[in-house]
């Protein structure tokens, strides 16, 4: 196992990351094409992903450990396949459009002007969270642990409050209509 350490990686390639060691450590990693690549089994600790594409990229069992993502296409990644161990990640003007976050426990997140679009938040644990200015449009919670969350500045998301726990989470008055989506009433 081979550790690299405070390196910065510009425009390089799954396969030549892949060569270069299994563990990046305060690292960053600008202009990197990751799409459809399988970068599993890596991990990666206090490091930042900047202008990156991750769509559809293959993390199985991959550890991402105080990672902050900023200006990253990361449409279809499955983050429910990493490793559950330290995992905490942090999003800025990222794309996460149809991203799993199937049973992740990120306590504390920030999610900063992201797309959420059908994005499947199932059973995560997202106490405490903030989500700024985040469109949620078709996104699914069930089961979803969200207290505390702050979600006062974000739009479009449909959360059944009997399904999900929202104790001490913050919403807009303009988000009240999709907590209350489930009965079909009008809001004015």
């Amino acid at each position: 196992m081979e550790i690299i350490e405070n390196q910065d990686f510009k425009k390089v390639s799954a396969a030549e990351l892949r060569s270069s060691g299994t563990t990046f450590e305060n690292c960053t990693f600008e202009y990197c094409d990751f799409a459809d690549a399988d970068l599993s089994n890596l991990t990666f600790i206090d490091c930042r992903f900047s202008d990156c594409n991750l769509s559809l990229s293959r993390i199985f069992k991959t550890s991402f450990q105080n990672i902050k993502f900023s200006n990253c296409k990361l449409s279809g990644t499955d983050f429910s396949k990493t490793s559950d161990f330290l995992f905490e990640v942090s999003f800025d003007h990222c794309l996460l459009d149809n991203a799993i976050f199937y049973q992740k426990k990120n306590k504390g997140a920030t999610f900063s002007d992201c797309s959420l679009t059908e994005t499947d938040f199932t059973e995560a644990d997202l106490s405490n969270a903030m989500f700024d200015n985040c469109n949620f449009n078709r996104a699914f919670f069930d089961r979803t642990q969200l207290k505390g969350a702050d979600l006062s500045t974000s739009y479009n998301f449909i959360i059944d409050p009997d399904l999900n726990s929202i104790k001490k989470a913050k919403f807009s008055v303009h988000g009240l209509a999709g907590l209350l989506a489930k009965y079909d009433i009008v809001i004015k």
